[in-house]
């Protein structure tokens, strides 16, 4: 089981990072959550990974802080919630912000999340409820997106429609919201904070 890396930053492809550590790179899928605070390509980083093994595949999932880990892990044992739905919850919302729509039983705002309806939410509650106390006292990431010069993407609006369809959206409704929310000097980064942020308050 991986449970650490450590190294270089060398691509970001959200949700996907690649790090280099001791001469292999390592491709790491990272909730949104994580990956804004991500430092720039080039620099050191440290994530806490969950490896999931399928028949198919191998996949390393990265997270910043202990506590969205143990959320992604949580999630796992939730009845027909996989890895991909996970990795797209904790995109949508972080630790803090799940736990309390949890407490409020706020199926409305957890069914806006990418492949979650009625019953997913319902379920979500039902079984997450005695989980998320934990969760609750830990505070929001901080909600700062690293410089332009982190951006290394030609086309930020194809890289967050990308991104989008990745974490579970229908690719017309992932242009949508991407364009809807692009103004043309928006990292990929910041266009996908901006439309999964209006997707929640909406």
């Amino acid at each position: 089981m991986i449970g650490r890396l450590h190294g270089q930053i060398l691509a970001k492809h959200p949700p996907q990072v690649l790090i280099d550590v001791g001469g292999v790179g390592y491709e790491v899928e990272a909730p949104m959550s994580t990956f804004y605070d991500l430092p720039a390509v080039g620099e050191p980083v440290t994530l806490i990974t969950h490896l999931a093994v399928r028949e198919d595949a191998h996949v390393l999932y990265g997270f910043l802080q202990e506590r969205d880990r143990a959320l992604f892990r949580d999630l796992l044992k939730v009845t027909g919630v996989g890895a991909k739905l996970a990795l797209a919850i904790l995109s949508g919302m972080d630790a803090q912000r799940f736990a309390l729509a949890v407490e409020q039983e706020d199926l409305t705002a957890l069914s806006r999340l990418p492949g979650i309806g009625r019953k997913t939410a319902q379920r979500l509650v039902m079984e997450m409820k005695d989980r998320v106390a934990t969760l609750g006292g830990t505070g929001v990431l901080p909600a700062h997106t690293p410089g332009a010069a982190a951006a290394a993407a030609d086309a930020p609006l194809a890289d967050a429609v990308s991104a989008l369809i990745a974490l579970g959206y229908k690719p017309a409704d992932a242009n949508r919201m991407a364009r809807a929310v692009d103004d043309g000097a928006k990292t990929s980064e910041e266009i996908i904070r901006t439309a999964l942020r209006s997707v929640s308050a909406g």
